[in-house]
């Protein structure tokens, strides 16, 4: 019997020495996962604004870019060269931009080791120019898009879509901004000198291993990688001396999973005058506005003479429980950029007071509605099949999209080629930041949002277009699906299977 206590006095004390190492391994884990460079951050180096890129005018009209996707190496710290991709560069890529109502041609050239994709992320064009995963470009092969474009004034984005390994291209560095511009737009007073008042801020959340990025997803962070630190416009701790009251920041969440809540270190207001998919039908004041990985916001803040002010992100507060608060990077906050006042401050003439009419359905004219639950396995239960046709909807028809998320972790949801209205978000109407133009939006687990679209074509039944969610890790686990755009009566035809292009 004593033989006996004593075995089992020795079970006990090695089961509370586990269950002890278990819970300090924990408790380890839970205080250093939070990451904070708040008031740590030295702005030591210039904002790096991304050059226009140069295009060339063909007689019947036609604007002509060309890209190159390839490799190279950037010192993003003194003497440490970091190996890098990037799109006519070592690093991201130039800002395309074009007017509404122009043809737009892009060619471009993959000199990568492995093939790779380029989608127009917020784009309205045919399918087989979406650049999805079923457009890959082959590693020295050559791609040639041409459209025209037909969508409001809006900042928006291009970036690899392969499927499986969209995370990994986006990290290495291949994104850049694609603008538009419109006549309308053009007659508001807004600040509009690209990289002077108007200034492209392309966010992104990065770790280093010495000199190499580290793509690690930490220990028990579901939405995929998670960084130390942010750069800007590839950027590490940036300053930008700016010379004018207003000052036009089009912020883009490039990271692959964060979300960043963005505000000012000084609590200030700023006016929200776009979304996704352009501006606003008026300013909106406000101190914060979140952004998930591939949403976009057009902020104006007043600067004063003289003074520095800091954009910051705050931890953020979208009702998630202690541990995706804590490992899904909400409890993180970042010093992202420093607006550095000159002494002397050219006016500015005061944001209009009307930008202009919403150009999405709202809701009364949808001819159906359609459901979608966001699961880590899978959208409505069935992970990605690239030979599969999940929805099939009507050229020129408007629909309702019911978005639900009550899988326990953070996702959010873009739809390819269209625009949407947020309608409700828990049966409530939409916070001021979502209620202009989307193409992305945020949800939070135990979020339902109804979403109104058009699609207007044009049709095209065997070439898919995507909705998924844009944190890329979930996206790369096949967390996506696909539609395709019909004639009224017409069936949905097969995909064809995705193929490298050697030219266009």
């Amino acid at each position: 019997m004593t033989r006996l206590k004593r075995v089992l006095v020795i079970l006990g004390s090695v089961v509370a020495v586990l269950v002890l190492a278990v819970g300090a391994g924990f408790t380890w884990l839970y205080t250093s996962a939070d990451v904070s460079t708040v008031g740590s951050t030295d702005f030591r180096n210039e904002l790096a604004i991304p050059p226009l890129a140069k295009s060339t005018l063909r007689k019947d009209g036609t604007r002509v870019f060309d890209l190159t996707m390839q490799a190279g190496e950037r010192e993003f710290m003194p003497r440490r060269k970091t190996p890098t991709w990037g799109f006519s560069g070592d690093y991201l890529g130039p800002t395309l931009r074009a007017g509404r109502g122009e043809k737009v041609e892009v060619r471009i050239r993959n000199t990568l080791p492995e093939p790779s994709t380029v989608h127009w992320h917020g784009m309205h064009l045919p399918a087989r120019m979406d650049g999805g995963p079923h457009q890959m470009i082959d590693a020295g092969g050559v791609w040639t898009p041409r459209w025209t474009v037909n969508q409001p004034a809006a900042t928006l984005w291009y970036h690899p879509h392969p499927h499986g390994a969209t995370e990994k291209h986006v990290q290495r560095g291949l994104a850049g901004m694609f603008l538009l511009d419109d006549d309308r737009t053009e007659r508001l007073t807004l600040p509009r000198r690209y990289g002077v008042d108007d200034l492209p801020v392309i966010v992104q959340d990065v770790r280093f291993d010495g000199a190499r990025f580290d793509h690690g997803h930490p220990l028990l962070a579901s939405v995929g990688f998670l960084g130390d630190r942010t750069m800007v416009n590839g950027t590490l701790a940036p300053y930008r001396e700016v010379g004018d009251e207003l000052i036009r920041l089009r912020l883009l969440n490039a990271s692959t999973a964060r979300v960043y809540t963005f505000g000012f270190d000084d609590g200030r207001d700023f006016s929200l005058i776009g979304t996704d998919g352009g501006l606003l039908e008026q300013p909106a004041v406000m101190d914060r506005v979140k952004l998930s990985p591939g949403e976009r916001a057009e902020i104006v803040v007043r600067m004063r003479p003289g003074e520095r002010t800091v954009l910051r992100s705050h931890p953020l507060d979208a009702g998630m429980d202690f541990f995706n608060q804590r490992f899904s990077g909400g409890d993180d906050s970042f010093d992202v950029l420093q607006l550095r006042a000159a002494p002397s401050l050219r006016p500015s003439p005061g944001l209009p007071a009307r930008l202009g009419e919403l150009a999405v359905p709202d809701g009364s004219d949808s001819v159906r509605g359609r459901h979608f639950e966001l699961k880590f396995s899978g959208i409505n239960g069935r992970k990605m099949d690239m030979g599969r046709v999940d929805e099939t909807v009507a050229r020129g028809t408007a629909e309702t999209w019911t978005i639900r998320n009550n899988d326990g972790m953070p996702h959010n949801f873009h739809v390819h080629d269209v625009q949407f209205r947020v309608l409700e978000v828990n049966g409530k109407r939409p916070p001021a930041a979502l209620r202009g133009a989307k193409d992305t939006v945020f949800v939070p687990s135990g979020t339902t949002m109804k979403v109104a679209m058009r699609f207007d074509g044009p049709a095209d039944p065997d070439t898919p277009y995507m909705y998924h969610c844009h944190l890329l890790y979930h996206e790369d686990q096949a967390m996506m699906g696909q539609f395709v755009v019909v004639e009224k009566g017409q069936r949905a035809g097969t995909p064809h299977p995705a193929h490298g292009h050697e030219g266009h």
